[in-house]
């Protein structure tokens, strides 16, 4: 068994139930180890969820899960030494060079693009407006609403202010 074939199935005891691996390449991945610039070997996998890197180290595992939803940009380029890619994701940033085969890398970056396309395409929800009979009914909740978040700024989880601010919001609904 290849190494990329190996870490992959070792990596795949990491994955949520019923998530697909679409595309997987072997890489090195940069990181910090004891506060100094260290390269850890390992697999970058693609699934139907999101973007996962695992390295087997001695005596145990590295993995960082970047879902699709969160992956705010990547960049990705050729150089000597092989491909790379770095995906940007809630003020983190992971960077993986010397990616092989380049024929997987290929196909490991039409499947994030893919996703990533995906997650900025929403279907518009139109917002009906509320019928005479639903407006007591929005009422009713509203004020169960500001019951509880009146319990919430007595028990001090909540501010004054965001309180007086949510209760606008939602005397606005009725």
């Amino acid at each position: 068994m290849a190494k990329a074939d190996k870490l992959l199935e070792q990596a795949r005891d990491h994955l949520e139930p019923g998530e697909l691996v679409k595309a997987a390449v072997m890489g090195a991945y940069e990181a910090k180890v004891f506060g100094n610039d260290s390269v850890r070997n390992g697999v970058l996998i693609a699934t139907d969820r999101r973007v996962v890197f695992y390295a087997k180290k001695l005596g145990g595992f590295d993995l960082e899960s970047f879902p699709f939803g969160n992956i705010s940009s990547f960049e990705h380029g050729k150089s000597m030494m092989g491909h790379h890619v770095a995906f940007h994701a809630s003020g983190n940033r992971v960077s993986v060079k010397w990616l092989t085969p380049p024929e997987a890398f290929a196909e490991f970056l039409a499947v994030v693009k893919e996703a990533m396309n995906a997650k900025h395409i929403v279907a518009p929800q139109a917002t009906p407006a509320p019928q005479p009979e639903a407006r007591a009914y929005v009422g009713q909740d509203v004020m169960v609403q500001l019951r509880q978040l009146g319990e919430l700024r007595d028990a001090g989880i909540v501010s004054s202010e965001e309180f007086e601010a949510k209760k606008t919001e939602l005397l606005g609904r009725i």
